[in-house]
């Protein structure tokens, strides 16, 4: 296989480097923005860099789309229109009418295409989906999640990312939907913004909670941080009938307990989201070239990730006009 890759920042440099391991890929063609960075990485790797993003997409078998935010949705709609399977790091597109028309695209085209959901291929989570699946925890009645990043996004990021629940919390409704194998009807949410003024100064916040309603009445809540000073912090629980699972709680939890004669954890915590979800990371992409070689079927779809999105953009929603939303109102069509 060949597989063309565009975007080589942090993210784009490691998939590179899990798309060129690959036992079936047999030529890793490189693109950037910056194209003196991709020729770069490149040599680093010991594969081959084109000079603009467009040369990336000739004479290959599927393409990774690790760019910047702004750029995925075109992107994706050019590897639609060349039908190339297509891997793409989330988001799709910045609004829902944005990744709809993606999504008509890939349909139309009938392209395999994945989305960069990592947290599906963490064992953590994919564990905790098997215990609801097969009624280990009996009859599912409560999920709570957290993420909390230790530090903020640098500040010229914020004004841009859509803010906390379309850009962090997204993760959080996406694995919801995947392990539960439940919908979202409602969503209510709240937050602060008392950190850095950008924050409030692009009508976002930096702390935030929800309450979500499931198909089925299940009950969740919602936590989230971006001054986490403890260490990143990403975890779920799923309570049902017969036992609780927990994710994401190991030696390296941002926590310490108060119990006496309790070391747990003994771990040093995880300062970012890199070292936390590497593996993920790593099979992620090993998945993805599976996908684009017909033998295995997408882990997680754009259609996915507008039902991911529709929860985002209801719960921002719901914490500007401070009421409760349900799902129905922001879906498009």
């Amino acid at each position: 296989m060949r597989i063309g890759l565009v975007g080589v920042g942090r993210i784009g440099a490691s998939h590179a480097q899990v798309v060129r391991d690959h036992p079936e890929v047999t030529e890793l063609v490189l693109a950037d923005a910056d194209a003196a960075r991709a020729a770069k990485v490149a040599a680093d790797l010991g594969v081959r860099a084109v000079e603009t993003p467009e040369q990336a997409y000739e004479n290959v078998d599927a393409v990774v789309i690790a760019a910047a935010t702004a750029a995925h949705a075109e992107l994706l709609i050019a590897a639609a229109r060349r039908g190339l399977p297509a891997f793409c790091e989330k988001p799709v597109a910045p609004d829902i009418a944005g990744t709809v028309r993606v999504l008509d695209e890939v349909r139309r085209a009938g392209i395999p295409n994945q989305i960069g959901f990592q947290r599906r291929f963490d064992a953590g989570y994919a564990a905790a989906r098997e215990a609801v699946r097969t009624g280990k925890i009996g009859g599912l009645r409560r999920a709570h999640l957290v993420t909390a990043d230790a530090e903020p996004p640098p500040p010229g990021y914020i004004p841009t990312s859509g803010g906390i629940f379309r850009d962090c919390h997204v993760h959080d409704f996406d694995i919801l939907r995947w392990v539960t194998g439940r919908e979202v009807v409602e969503v209510y949410a709240i937050g602060a913004a008392r950190g850095a003024p950008e924050f409030a100064e692009s009508g976002d916040v930096d702390q935030s909670a929800a309450l979500l309603t499931l198909d089925d009445d299940t009950v969740v809540t919602l936590q989230g941080s971006r001054y986490n000073g403890a260490g990143y912090d990403v975890r779920m629980e799923v309570a049902g009938t017969e036992g609780t699972y927990a994710v994401g709680l190991d030696d390296h939890t941002a926590l310490v307990s108060t119990e006496p004669d309790v070391t747990f954890p003994a771990g040093e915590p995880f300062r970012e989201f890199w070292s936390r979800f590497l593996p993920a990371y790593q099979a992620e992409i090993n998945a993805f070239v599976d996908v684009a070689a017909g033998t295995r079927p997408s882990a997680c779809t754009v259609a996915d990730a507008l039902e991911s999105f529709y929860i985002a953009e209801a719960a921002t929603r719901s914490r500007v006009e401070h009421r409760p939303v349900r799902i129905e109102e922001v879906r498009i069509g």
